[in-house]
């Protein structure tokens, strides 16, 4: 073993360790893994599932899922939507956050306009509502700005703060991740309604939280005392770790380690389908290519070149040879468990390398050209490993990729909108939060705009106007039948345009100590409320 391998080894293993000498034998304690860390505790820090699905353990929104993503009373014990452009929420009493604070409507107001700062990631979800209003201390009332029949599925992630809280420790606005004021307060500390007390935050290092005795629902399952939350970025010692005993819970399980899981005593995967898109795109605003060797334009606003990259790109080879079948192949930006998916947008487009290199020939590349690629290496399963696979088949059709694989802390930091979509070319996954279409259509395939918070992570600015207006109409119908034949027209423009390179549906693919019990939610979020211990 080299000793850049024993060091890696060591860290790890000393990270892994402490936490259980500090742990009270008394203590039913769960120690979990993930490859990488959550970003940040700021609830409006970043809009990345695993970040959002880890703080919803310690803060709460008003309506949340339960196991099956059913809508769930959360903060609020009931809604109704009783005209087109209002919605009211009734909020419940006698929660209190972390410090004792009671929760009011306040509280509510105060987050959705924390929300929209400056630093927030969490814009989009703010600007589903026009206002925000107080009827009384446990009543609001929500107005929008067109009618939206399922905000409260779109706001499952908006998560409550408490307002003095934030104004003690001076953090009414938003931690901007990628920006200047990590030193924001709640970057590193929380204080929420959830059932689990934010004690100790190493980033990349260690997370540690504990049951909240005050929690207003004394009906979760969990009897789970304290939890040790350690990232581990490398597969083969978060497998390791499981089945020595040092871990009870990992995500993800290299999809090729999964017999291994089931012929080893004591452990198990866990394993499903999940609702995330895994897929590339292609930077068509900018009038150059910023990282290409093509000067003075820009490839990928030509529609030939993205057929070209689409086409070039073997889904099957990719699920067999490293997904190991477990994987969707995709032709769109939703998976099939997404509301509004269809086969007829949805099925892979054709392999076919070939004419892949006809069509460069055409658009005036005959010997291709060069572009970097942005990848995390720690966020999706095998995500560099597909990155490199893409780059391989486009090099065979003359497209050199020069891979950019990094962390997802720095990843995200480079290529989303507050780091100005600092990308050519990149890979990034999706589920939408609401488990509905109009989700990734707002976010993915909508021209970007600042103030209709339209293509948010559309980093690669693709942009067709009937989209956005389709889009706009399915976030205002209510006849569901109308909703969704709008919904596979818009998804079959996108796939005309070649607006993206679709990959697949990942699998979800945990691994979990025999005993030990947890729900794998389509998001892939584990919810510490169904954790039970033996």
């Amino acid at each position: 073993m080299k000793i850049g391998s024993l060091l890696l080894h060591s860290v790890a293993a000393a990270a892994l360790a402490a936490p259980l000498l500090a742990s009270p034998a008394s203590a039913k304690t769960l120690r979990w893994s993930y490859q990488g860390d959550a970003t940040t505790m700021d609830p409006h820090g970043l809009n990345e599932t695993f970040t959002l699905g880890f703080q919803g353990n310690i803060y709460e929104p008003l309506v949340g899922y339960d196991e099956k993503l059913q809508l769930a009373p959360m903060l609020a014990e009931k809604w109704e939507n009783p005209e087109p452009t209002k919605w009211v929420f009734h909020l419940r009493k006698g929660v209190k956050f972390h410090n004792g604070n009671p929760f009011t409507a306040e509280d509510v107001i105060f987050s959705w306009k924390r929300a929209a700062t400056e630093g927030s990631d969490m814009k989009g979800y703010s600007a589903k509502a026009k206002e925000v209003r107080k009827i009384d201390d446990h009543t609001v009332e929500v107005i929008t700005p067109t009618p939206n029949p399922i905000l409260p599925r779109e706001w499952v992630f908006l998560y409550i703060m408490d307002e003095e809280w934030s104004k003690q420790n001076n953090t009414t606005e938003a931690t901007n991740v990628k920006g200047s004021n990590q030193g924001n307060h709640a970057n590193l500390h929380a204080n929420g309604t959830g059932p689990f007390v934010l004690t100790e935050r190493q980033p990349d290092t260690k997370t540690v939280l504990k049951r909240f005795p005050d929690y207003w629902d004394k009906g979760i399952k969990t009897n789970v005392d304290e939890v040790m939350f350690t990232p581990v970025a490398q597969p083969a010692t978060r497998v390791a770790a499981l089945l020595s005993g040092e871990l009870d819970v990992i995500q993800p399980v290299p999809v090729q380690d999964w017999d291994r899981l089931d012929q080893a005593p004591g452990v198990s995967p866990l394993t499903g389908a999940e609702a995330r898109a895994i897929f590339v795109g292609m930077d068509q605003d900018r009038d150059e290519l910023k990282y290409s060797n093509i000067k003075g334009k820009n490839p990928f606003k030509d529609k030939r070149v993205r057929e070209a990259v689409v086409s070039a790109v073997n889904l099957d080879a990719i699920n067999k040879q490293i997904m190991r079948g477990s994987a969707v192949p995709l032709g769109s930006l939703i998976a099939p468990e997404i509301n509004g998916y269809d086969k007829a947008f949805g099925e892979p487009y054709k392999y076919d390398p070939e004419k892949s290199k006809k069509l460069l020939a055409e658009a005036g590349y005959p010997n291709g050209f060069e572009v970097t690629m942005d990848c995390p290496n720690d966020r999706y399963v095998n995500d560099e490993k597909v990155c490199q696979a893409v780059a391989g088949m486009l090099a065979r059709v003359g497209i050199k990729v020069n891979l950019l694989a990094q962390t997802k802390g720095k990843y995200f930091g480079k290529v989303l909108a507050q780091a100005g979509y600092d990308t050519s070319f990149y890979m990034l996954g999706w589920t939408p939060s609401s488990i509905d279409s109009h989700n990734s259509l707002l976010n993915l395939a909508g021209c970007r705009n600042k103030e209709t918070q339209s293509g948010l992570f559309n980093l690669g600015g693709y942009c067709n106007p009937k989209v956005d207006e389709l889009t706009a109409k399915v976030g205002a119908e209510t006849d569901q039948a109308k909703r969704n034949a709008m919904i596979k027209e818009a998804w079959a423009i996108v796939r005309a345009d070649f607006g993206y390179l679709p990959l697949h549906a990942q699998p979800m693919s945990w691994g979990v100590k025999d005993g030990v019990k947890v729900v794998q939610r389509a998001d892939d979020v584990l919810d510490l409320r169904s954790a039970v211990m033996p």
